[in-house]
């Protein structure tokens, strides 16, 4: 439950928690907020005041239907970006949110520490083979198809087990290019109904099998605003209780739109833990 984060060993047994940069104009909850370098720092620097682990950028919004990118406008937005956040902030741990082994490679020869991929190279023929060269801790997410088509490839006979079997082959395939620090995402909201998104936070714990760390992302997605009946913007309180439960489950790492909040649930989880012991 360690990864090596260029020379930094971090332990994942306490659960830490990622804040997500956009630089995107459309992502879903803050997309074009933070254009300036100014707001952009700022919101940078909110981050970490508040007590994040880790800042994940993101470049290609890779919400439901989300338009197409180029990879030449996705390194245009994410090498300034990570460049920009080490400036202020040289202890930064970044982690990058692409698909791309191109664009990987140059935020990682930027500074950044961690590639986070939705894809787990599916998108990318070259990534796993650029991941293992670069010798950088990898997020493997579980999705089917694309940001474009996703929504269309909900269909399983056992949702679980299927994820299970796609993480053994994405894992070996990894393994197979080097890649020794890896962390698993289940992919809230991606390739997933409602219902089976809330299926699989129940049985998340069930991903431990794979002996590697996990990172649940609920923060603000759909499957809270649309439940509820609410906007992303209103889905604070529902992404605070999915955290807590995301937490029971096994969860190592919170993706998060609002740090503070994330870091307060895994204080009161940690509290429970110790009360219990």
């Amino acid at each position: 439950m360690t990864i090596n984060c260029k020379g930094r060993l971090i332990d994942l047994t306490q659960p830490k928690v990622m804040g997500i940069l956009n630089c995107t104009p459309d992502s879903f909850f803050d997309g074009g907020k933070y254009k300036a370098e100014a707001e952009f720092t700022r919101q940078a620097a909110r981050i970490f005041s508040e007590g994040a682990d880790f800042i994940d950028i993101g470049a290609y919004s890779t919400k439901p239907n989300a338009e197409f990118v180029s990879e030449e406008e996705e390194l245009a937005r994410m090498v300034p970006a990570v460049e920009m956040v080490l400036k202020h902030f040289p202890e930064a741990i970044i982690s990058v949110d692409t698909f791309r082994a191109k664009v990987a490679k140059a935020a990682v020869e930027a500074g950044a520490a961690i590639v986070n991929d939705i894809a787990a190279g599916n998108l990318d023929d070259k990534m796993l083979q650029t991941v293992g060269e670069l010798k950088v801790p990898y997020i493997m997410m579980h999705m089917r198809g694309t940001p474009q088509d996703m929504v269309k490839l909900t269909d399983y006979d056992d949702i679980i087990k299927e994820m299970l079997l796609y993480f053994s082959q994405k894992i070996a395939e990894a393994r197979s290019y080097g890649i020794d620090d890896i962390v698993i995402d289940p992919g809230f909201g991606f390739a997933k109904t409602l219902q089976q998104n809330y299926e699989v936070l129940n049985k998340m714990e069930l991903f431990k099998m794979t002996e590697l760390p996990i990172l649940a992302g609920l923060s603000r997605k759909s499957m809270i605003y649309k439940l509820l009946g609410i906007t992303p913007q209103e889905a604070l309180n529902g992404t605070t209780a999915l955290n807590m439960v995301a937490l029971t489950r096994g969860a190592n790492i919170l993706r998060v739109h609002d740090v503070k909040e994330a870091v307060e649930v895994v204080k009161m989880y940690s509290q429970l833990q110790v009360s219990s012991s």
